[in-house]
Parts: C-alpha cells; sequence; structure tokens
C-alpha cells in the first residue's frame, strides 16, 4: 500500500514523502474486543515488546501506539488509514486509557497514518507475537480456572501451520505461519513465520519455548515427530 503525505504548512521545505505502509500485524487481530479492563490486562505484555525508534523526539509511547492499533483492529481496520481514523474518533477518555499523552491545551490526538506506518514498518514482529502469546496464553488459562472452579483443567495445545490466503505479492510467495492454538476456548498462544527456504520443524522449538507446557498435552503432526524436538518437549518443557 502507498500513500503520499502532503507537506505541513509551516515546512514549505519539506519534501513530499512516499511511504510504503506496512500490513496490519496479524498479531493484533488475534486479540479479539477489548474493553477498558481487557486493555489494563494487555499492556503490561505489549510494554515487553522492543520499541525500535530513536528515544529523541519520540512523543507517543509504542504501547500507547500499539493499544491503539489493537483497539481499531480489534473493530474491524483493515489498514492503516483506518487505523487512523479510529483514533481520530476516539474520545479523549479512551485516548488517555491507551496511554496518549495530551497536548499543552488538554486534549490528546492520536498518531497520525505516517506514524502509525512507520512504526509498524519498524516493529520487531516476532516480539509483538510472543507478548500478543503470552497474553492469550494467560487469559486462557484463567478462563479455563474459572470454567471448573475448584478443579486444575488440563490444556491442550495443537501446534500446526496454515499458508495466508492472499498474503502473496509480485516479489514473494504466500506467507507461512506455524501456530500454537489451544483446542477447547480456541486462542492462538504462539506463532511465528516460516520462511520461504525452510521449514516447520526449525520452528518447532522457537514457537513453543516461550510457553508454559507445564502438565500441557501439545499436538503436532507426525513431520514434527524427531528425537530432537520430542526429546526437548518432555524433559526440558
Amino acid at each position: 500500500m502507498i500513500i503520499v503525505v502532503s507537506k505541513p504548512d509551516d515546512h514549505e521545505d519539506v519534501p513530499c514523502l512516499l511511504l510504503h505502509l506496512p500490513p496490519i500485524p496479524a498479531a493484533l487481530e488475534r486479540l479479539g474486543p477489548l474493553d477498558a479492563d481487557r486493555i489494563a490486562d494487555l499492556r503490561p505484555y505489549l510494554e515487553s515488546v522492543p520499541d525500535p525508534r530513536s528515544r529523541r523526539g519520540r512523543w507517543y509511547s509504542l504501547t500507547a501506539i500499539l493499544l491503539v492499533c489493537a483497539c481499531a483492529a480489534a473493530r474491524g481496520a483493515k489498514s492503516i488509514e483506518e487505523l487512523a481514523e479510529f483514533g481520530e474518533r476516539a474520545t479523549n477518555s479512551l485516548l488517555a486509557s491507551h496511554g496518549v499523552r495530551h497536548h499543552p491545551p488538554g486534549w490528546r490526538r492520536s498518531p497520525r497514518p505516517v506514524t502509525l506506518g512507520r512504526v509498524l514498518q519498524a516493529l520487531d514482529g516476532d516480539a509483538l507475537d510472543r507478548a500478543v502469546g503470552a497474553y492469550l496464553a494467560d487469559r486462557h488459562r484463567i478462563t479455563a480456572s474459572a470454567d471448573v472452579p475448584g478443579a486444575r483443567s488440563r490444556q491442550v495445545i495443537a501446534v500446526d501451520g496454515k499458508t495466508l490466503k492472499g498474503s502473496a505479492r509480485v516479489d514473494r510467495p504466500r506467507r507461512h505461519l506455524l501456530s500454537a492454538v489451544t483446542h477447547d476456548r480456541v486462542a492462538t498462544t504462539a506463532q511465528v513465520e516460516v520462511g520461504a527456504k525452510t521449514n516447520e520443524v526449525r520452528h518447532f522449538k522457537p514457537l513453543l519455548a516461550p510457553l508454559d507446557l507445564a502438565g500441557t498435552v501439545v499436538t503436532f503432526d507426525a513431520l514434527h515427530s524427531v528425537k530432537a524436538n520430542i526429546t526437548w518437549l518432555v524433559e526440558t518443557k
């Protein structure tokens, strides 16, 4: 996607910027509806994502930007422009709950499309996937425990790969993800992108490494039934 950003009125010497904007990270679309309580619960996980920007000149924190994008994606935003439109329509109190700082007069302004595009372009997608996966895993564990009070329900996770429909580009094939998905209340707790020059087996351990798998049943295709993976899964995890 390409967007042309016009020159500000007070900076006539600034050339027009032609920016190639990235797609919305798939991790944000996995979060589902976000109310005030869920935003508060999600914040600590997003704070673990490293900020790719220089410390100089930041106005919005990375967590605030990601929360705005997450809420917009949960409400159906499919492009950078729609993310920005959600922020423009958001109330002052909603932006405050996202951590958007107020300007001197006291009002808050959400990030512009060019800001969102730059941040998402430079963002560490794997770190964001891990943060969202950890949040969903913990939430799934809490919800499952509430469904069976006084009893410890056994978590079951399926590891499987999927090629994303519509993700092909002129210069690259369709993207392929390896994901860990819970069986009961479906939630994607982790996912990694599998490159075109490798296969899913090499990503098995990196995918599951951040997860707490004590007492968990893990299912997967025969493709992953290699000795190194099985030994690591049973003896280490």
